[in-house]
């Protein structure tokens, strides 16, 4: 495992997407309410999304000076979104929402802590 994550940039980028998406969380915007809606998410666990997304930023954050956190923040993403497209799946959602959102940040999720802690 890197000292520090190395490249850095990919690891300040997925923070601030956390960061993004836990604010479009708040309320939520209408695409993700939707989108909570489609999956079947219960309306009662929506309050949950921000501080987790909002958590998860700060975890990449600290994982720049503590690399075990990264690594730890990177796997916690990757299974959320694994769990996302299973809801999806079982939903029969094959739209953007799955494809573009869940199955992209999948990727960059992965990548990252493959790229970025480990390699």
């Amino acid at each position: 495992m890197a000292v520090v994550p190395d490249p850095v940039w990919p690891v300040v980028v997925l923070a601030l997407i956390q960061l993004v998406d836990g604010l479009l969380c708040i309320g939520p915007v209408p695409f993700v309410a939707r989108c909570f809606e489609d999956v079947g998410w219960p309306r009662r666990y929506w309050w949950i999304m921000p501080p987790l997304k909002f958590a998860a930023a700060a975890g990449l954050v600290a994982g720049i000076w503590i690399p075990i956190l990264g690594v730890v923040t990177c796997g916690a993403l990757v299974l959320y979104f694994v769990v996302a497209i299973a809801m999806h799946v079982r939903a029969k959602d094959f739209g953007r929402n799955l494809y573009l959102n869940a199955t992209v940040m999948l990727l960059i999720c992965g990548a990252t802590g493959l790229f970025c802690f480990v390699i």
